[in-house]
């Protein structure tokens, strides 16, 4: 397979994942109650089923998906510095650095869920073992994995609760949602008071992410995404392992309330990551009989640092104060309707930019950043 072929098939999983990820974002946006792991009091039985299927199929799946690809991806430009003759380890570190600063302007100015500072900060550690063999990193990954569900379900026979007075998280939401119709220094305001409670979660989520990345660059060391018909056997073995396993985990994070509940975390700690590596299967296999469709979300996972930043922005313009101010006034189904209809905008200004340059707005400023050179923009 060529190579471009092969960085297709990323580039269109990396798209798809740009879509999990602003199904589940989407809710932050829309209230202040998801912050606060509690449902608005106004919601009726069908929002509260359509927020318990997100959760149940997406919910801690999109940010492993995208985790995965950041590793694989590292293993590419490894082979990109060593064809080249450049060095490496400055330039990335300047890039994480560049990362770390937008993820920083990110979580203040458009949603205080940034996870790019986490990337940023668990790049360093993949820098680190970037020598790493296939098999200890695949080790390591299910040891991380394994350590965080155990603490998880310490906490839970110890009867931990994540809102243990339901109370008061309720009347935090409604102040949140407040604080979200109104004007920037509202918005600003609520993001650096939800930042604290993201600190916590993401003692979580960063571990987690931190084993994606292991499994991704153990992936990208075996070029398994090289040759994909070579690996058939393998994604549809991942695929009838991952759905029964990934669901039935899913499920009892859903029905016990989500993230609010400390057994169903740990159970998805657990099973997520093989719903995740369902999903990827089922993805890269379809990409192989729709070359279409692949080419399609390609554009957008080509410029995914742009695409993810610009669903921030389109949800504080839509729901905030600062724009048309639905927060608080949009059902959990209408927020997932306004997601796809974002996403489906995204993709087809992806396709238009692709066609002309070579670099998303975003991911130029940041290449200019990493190799202190202005690249060319135009094709």
């Amino acid at each position: 397979m060529r190579p471009d072929a092969r960085i297709g098939d990323i580039d269109a999983l990396r798209g798809l994942a740009l879509l999990l990820i602003l199904l589940v974002n989407i809710a932050f946006f829309a209230s202040g109650y998801p912050f606060q792991l509690v449902h608005d009091p106004a919601d009726n039985g069908f929002d509260r089923t359509v927020s318990l299927a997100v959760e149940l199929l997406f919910a801690m799946k999109a940010y492993l998906l995208f985790s995965f690809l950041f590793g694989y991806s590292f293993t590419l430009q490894l082979e990109s510095a060593a064809r080249q003759g450049v060095e490496f380890t400055r330039r990335f570190r300047r890039r994480l650095l560049g990362l770390f600063v937008l993820g920083a302007l990110h979580a203040v100015l458009l949603f205080q869920g940034d996870i790019l500072t986490t990337y940023a900060l668990l790049g360093l550690v993949l820098l680190a073992a970037r020598r790493i063999q296939p098999r200890t990193a695949l080790i390591a990954a299910a040891w991380i994995v394994g350590i965080i569900a155990f603490f998880i379900g310490v906490a839970a026979v110890l009867g931990a609760t994540l809102v243990p007075d339901q109370a008061a998280a309720i009347e935090a939401g409604a102040r949140s949602t407040a604080a979200l119709q109104g004007g920037l220094g509202d918005v600003i305001g609520e993001h650096l008071r939800s930042l604290p409670a993201m600190l916590g979660t993401l003692l979580v989520q960063g571990p987690l992410a931190l084993s994606a990345f292991l499994v991704g660059l153990a992936a990208g060391k075996r070029r398994m995404l090289a040759d994909l018909p070579s690996h058939a056997s393998l994604l549809r073995w991942a695929e009838r392992v991952g759905y029964p396993v990934g669901l039935a985990g899913a499920t009892v994070f859903a029905i016990g309330g989500g993230t609010d509940n400390v057994t169903g975390l740990m159970v998805s700690v657990i099973t997520a990551p093989f719903l995740a590596a369902a999903y990827a299967s089922t993805a890269l296999r379809l990409f192989q009989r729709r070359s279409r469709i692949a080419h399609t979300l390609a554009a957008a996972g080509r410029m995914s640092l742009s695409n993810y930043l610009g669903q921030s922005l389109a949800g504080v313009l839509i729901f905030t104060g600062v724009g048309a101010g639905l927060a608080g006034r949009t059902s959990p189904a209408q927020a997932v309707l306004i997601a796809l209809a974002v996403y489906a905008v995204q993709v087809a200004l992806s396709v238009w930019w692709v066609r002309r340059f070579r670099y998303g707005p975003v991911e130029w400023l940041l290449r200019a950043w990493t190799n202190r050179e202005r690249p060319a923009m135009r094709r």
